[in-house]
């Protein structure tokens, strides 16, 4: 069986594949020969779901052999994509499940409707979320909701705030770690 590829998606905000520990992770997933994408998200201050999902189909070709990280709103749209789309599993970094009562998040299209927890699940073989309680955007009742409906591992730190974005991260140890155990286990 072929390795997963990995795609690597940013937040919003006018986010970009290079962003936080990005570079990182793709550089080091591709010194051990696992095929990484970091790509620039199409509108991307937004991150709307009638952009972002139908490129991680049509252009990004993401499908039952891929592994989707996602960071903020990278990590709601990997949870939309698989609640239609078989996928290996996602990891999700300061990820949400409500629109936090932003303007900006009620645009993306991403809360239109109830999310089917259940369908997510059956689309992926695992789940993995990344949560601080120090993030300023996002409260950590949210993660631990998504692990709850996920049956994900769950990783909570009490001093990454939103692990970019916020505060200067080019490095992500503990991220690099889950996906070579899930990569190589």
């Amino acid at each position: 069986m072929k390795k997963p590829r990995v795609i690597l998606l940013h937040g919003n905000g006018g986010g970009s594949g290079s962003d936080n520990w990005l570079p990182y992770i793709k550089h080091e997933l591709e010194k051990l020969n696992i095929v990484c994408l970091a790509p620039d998200m199409p509108d991307p201050v937004l991150a709307r779901a009638e952009y972002w999902l139908p490129f991680l189909k049509n252009d990004m070709k993401v499908d039952e052999n891929t592994i989707l990280v996602g960071h903020s709103s990278g990590a709601i749209a990997a949870m939309r994509f698989a609640e239609q789309n078989k996928i290996v599993g996602c990891v999700l970094v300061g990820g949400y499940h409500t629109d936090l009562g932003m303007e900006a998040e009620k645009k993306s299209g991403y809360f239109d409707k109830p999310w089917d927890w259940k369908a997510i699940k059956a689309n992926e073989k695992w789940a993995v979320v990344f949560a601080s309680i120090d993030d300023p955007w996002i409260p950590i009742e949210e993660a631990r909701f998504i692990k709850n409906k996920l049956d994900a591992e769950y990783h909570e730190f009490t001093n990454q705030g939103h692990f970019g974005g916020d505060r200067e991260k080019k490095d992500f140890i503990e991220l690099l770690d889950v996906l070579k155990q899930k990569l190589f286990n």
